[in-house]
Order: C-alpha cells, then sequence, then structure tokens
C-alpha cells in the first residue's frame, strides 16, 4: 500500500484528504505544520509528499528541497496552495516539485493526480 506524507495545516482540509485516501486504500502519515513534515520525512520515507506551500514553521518550499535531497528513494512532491502565490509556485518547481493544484481542489481530482504519480515511479 503506497504511504503518503500529507503535510496541512489547516485541519479541515487535512482530515477530509486523510479520510478521502484511506477510502482509497492508501497509507497516509500526516503532519500539521512544515517541521513535522521535516521530521516525519526521513522517519516514514512516503512514496510521494503532499504538501501545502504557506506552512508554519518552515515551508512548502523547504520540504520540496528536503524531499529532492533524498537520495535513496525518489519521492514525488504534490504542492497545493491558493491562487495568487505563482511566483512561489514557479519556485517550487524550479526546486523539483512534481505536481501543483490550486486551492480550493476536487477530493478526486487529487487522488487521481497522486495514482499518476505513484504510476511514474512504480
Amino acid at each position: 500500500m503506497p504511504k503518503i506524507l500529507l503535510i496541512e495545516d489547516d485541519n479541515l482540509i487535512r482530515k477530509t484528504v486523510e479520510l478521502k485516501f484511506k477510502k482509497e486504500n492508501l497509507d497516509v502519515v500526516c503532519a500539521c505544520d512544515g517541521r513535522e513534515g521535516l521530521q516525519k520525512l526521513p522517519l516514514e520515507m512516503p512514496d510521494i509528499v503532499l504538501t501545502d506551500l504557506m506552512l508554519p514553521y518552515a515551508s512548502g518550499l523547504e520540504i520540496v528541497s528536503a524531499v529532492k535531497a533524498i537520495e535513496e528513494k525518489d519521492i514525488p512532491v504534490i504542492i497545493f496552495s491558493t491562487m495568487g502565490q505563482e511566483h512561489i509556485v514557479q519556485e517550487a518547481f524550479r526546486l523539483g516539485a512534481d505536481d501543483f493544484i490550486a486551492k480550493p481542489f476536487s477530493l478526486t481530482e487529487l487522488t487521481i493526480r497522486i495514482k499518476n504519480q505513484l504510476k511514474k515511479t512504480e
């Protein structure tokens, strides 16, 4: 079962996404801020990381950099954020982000994007 590290500071979004992924038989590990996400990353070694860009303690850009610095495993990163932050999204892609989805988003579309990224790394 693929493991997803979900890093999101909005409790409602985090719980909603977590429930949807569990229904899709995806193993979800959650972090409520950037610092917790960075701590869980090497411990969990997920198959994919889904992170908000605007997080307390460590930004989504720091998350992308940390994930892409892992040499043992090619872990895709999907970022999500509200519209109007194009320059930050561009920086995330420059750092190695694999996909972007704007908030608010469709849970179905997010699930499809997750599964597509997982297929690429099989």
